[in-house]
């Protein structure tokens, strides 16, 4: 079978979750890393938003993680990565979606907020995000196994997973730490990086706080930003 072509960027979170999915997979793949503050031009024919992750794989041109996840899934089904009840396999997409549309937004708030008042907005967000999780994901799904869905692991696992490798970066700039009450998320966490696919990417806390200073600033308040 044709060999997937990924192109990556070492920081970014996205394409992490591809990474890791093709890991998981065994999937054979060659890597090219794109210098997303100096992208070749060439880039632009791959990913038309100019966006990793993107793969080529065979004449097809894919881009968007969640998407790209999702092919290697119908295309590589083993092992698989989405449950094959069809009520679970919705589910296992509601929280995919659930990611990209509050958890990761809340993320970003807190960490880029340019003014106290975004960032303690994404504060609040990013905490009731995770006790939802606690509660509604690993208190409702994963019975007495490690990951969201019990003993097997999945697509929402490695979708949510980029962010908790970052997450010493908010405790560093932000004073941002998992509640308390977050037992569940802190045991799949530990579950999760102990896996060989994650440790075989693994950057160090270091990489990351190099990499987000640029995004740090001294917040103004909300007055000071509309004068």
């Amino acid at each position: 079978m044709t060999i997937v072509q990924i192109y990556s960027a070492k920081a970014c979170p996205f394409a992490h979750r591809t990474r890791l999915v093709l890991l998981e997979k065994g999937i054979d793949f060659e890597l090219t890393e794109i210098d997303l503050q100096n992208k070749p031009a060439w880039f632009s024919q791959i990913s038309r938003y100019g966006k990793v992750p993107a793969i080529k794989h065979g004449d097809h041109e894919i881009v968007e993680s969640a998407i790209i996840n999702e092919y290697l899934e119908e295309v590589f089904p083993e092992p698989p990565l989405l449950p094959s009840e069809p009520g679970a396999r919705a589910i296992a997409r509601i929280w995919i979606d659930y990611a990209n549309t509050r958890f990761v937004p809340a993320f970003s708030k807190l960490l880029r907020g340019k003014t106290t008042q975004e960032q303690e907005q994404g504060r609040q967000e990013l905490e009731e995000s995770l006790l939802y999780i606690e509660r509604e994901g690993f208190g409702k799904l994963s019975g007495e196994g490690p990951y969201w869905f019990g003993n097997s692991l999945s697509l929402v696992d490695l979708t949510f997973y980029p962010w908790f490798e970052r997450l010493p970066t908010l405790k560093e700039y932000r004073n941002f730490s998992l509640p308390a009450e977050a037992t569940r998320i802190q045991n799949w966490w530990h579950a999760v990086r102990d896996r060989p696919s994650v440790q075989s990417i693994e950057n160090p806390v270091s990489f990351y706080l190099e990499r987000y200073a640029r995004f740090v600033t001294t917040p103004a308040t909300a007055g000071a930003a509309r004068n």
